[in-house]
């Protein structure tokens, strides 16, 4: 068996007038991520991760922000095409790891939803994704509340 691990990375803007969207459910705030899509950065680290553990370039390459298809979509859509990628380059998930840093609001209780949530997106058990939150302690865009971003790993094996 081959395994492979990918890292993935984003951020986004914070902005009233958007919605919050993280790991594929609504956080209500009363910021949005701005993108040119839902703005979901951890679905966004999450795709990147598995593109670049099966050295299939990144999310950007993939799903392009000149598109304008993608004007809005909703990331869960993204993150299913991108596993029906790595499928076809026959690779399955072993496990996510991933940290989105945002300061407010509480990401906690929602973790078990999103992770409900791209468990089924995936078709992977929860066991295999971990999702955790962090501060920055007030420091940086995440800690003054301009910005959100996420880390994701994955291991894939073949």
């Amino acid at each position: 068996m081959k395994w492979r691990v990918g890292m993935g990375f984003d951020v986004h803007q914070l902005a009233s007038g958007f919605k919050l969207w993280l790991g594929g459910i609504h956080v209500p705030f009363d910021k949005g991520s701005v993108g040119h899509s839902d703005g979901d950065v951890l679905i966004h680290a999450i795709c990147d991760a598995l593109f670049g553990a099966a050295n299939l370039r990144d999310i950007g390459y993939h799903f392009p922000d000149s598109d304008p298809m993608l004007k809005g979509v909703d990331s869960k859509i993204l993150l299913r095409k991108t596993m029906e990628i790595i499928r076809k380059a026959g690779y399955e998930v072993g496990n996510v790891d991933s940290t989105i840093c945002l300061q407010q609001p509480k990401i906690n209780p929602f973790i078990p939803e999103m992770q409900e949530v791209l468990s089924s997106v995936m078709q992977i058990s929860v066991e295999d994704i971990s999702i955790k939150a962090t501060t920055t302690e007030k420091m940086g865009f995440e800690g003054r509340g301009e910005g959100v971003s996420a880390y994701a790993v994955v291991m894939l094996y073949k």
